[in-house]
């Protein structure tokens, strides 16, 4: 699967809650191959972006299926972790604001969302056994963006009328502030 399999924003399929997995089949395996193959391809088409994790709306099938970059700070290593109907059981640590990307999010539009320092997930692995992870930091914030987008949220609708929280990538990749009023207030493509 190639990046152009990655929906964006305005599709309306983003904003609907995906299906829990009940049954982990080939298809579902083969769904987790190409979630991979999409990421490293779009991936190798931003030379200052990596690709942190996909959920499984992203290229638009609507069911509770995400991968997670194992090593975000290693752009060499392109292995994921599939993580099957994850679900946060526990939110803790402070709210902390900080940016996210999202490879669904057209524009080069990046946020300053507030999220939980820490949670506990669990979820089923590829071979269908539960697995329960504690996870801090950036970690922790990728989570809480991928298991979002299973419930139809963006990570643009947490910061929505907040008019300082907007950014885009200039061509050196530095993140600069964009001007609210113009751009995002009634920016068709990220809002319905």
């Amino acid at each position: 699967m190639k990046k152009d399999a990655i929906i964006t924003l305005p599709n309306p399929h983003l904003r609907q809650k995906s299906q829990r997995i009940h049954v982990i089949t080939d298809d579902v395996r083969q769904l987790i191959a190409d979630m991979t193959s999409a990421s490293i391809d779009w991936e190798d088409s931003r030379p200052h972006e990596i690709s942190a994790a996909l959920a499984a709306v992203q290229v638009d099938r609507l069911e509770q299926v995400v991968i997670v970059r194992s090593d975000f700070d290693d752009k060499d290593n392109r292995e994921f972790i599939p993580l099957i109907n994850p679900k946060i059981v526990k939110y803790e640590g402070q709210i902390v604001s900080d940016y996210e990307g999202c490879l669904s999010v057209p524009g080069g539009f990046y946020g300053k969302v507030p999220r939980h320092s820490r949670v506990r997930v669990k979820a089923l692995d590829i071979n269908g056994n539960e697995i329960r992870l504690k996870a801090d930091g950036f970690l922790a914030r990728v989570l809480q963006h991928e298991i979002d987008h299973c419930h139809g949220i963006v990570f643009v609708d947490h910061i929505r009328n907040v008019t300082d929280a907007f950014y885009q990538l200039d061509e050196k990749g530095e993140l600069q502030p964009v001007d609210y009023a113009s751009v995002i207030a009634d920016n068709s493509i990220l809002w319905d």
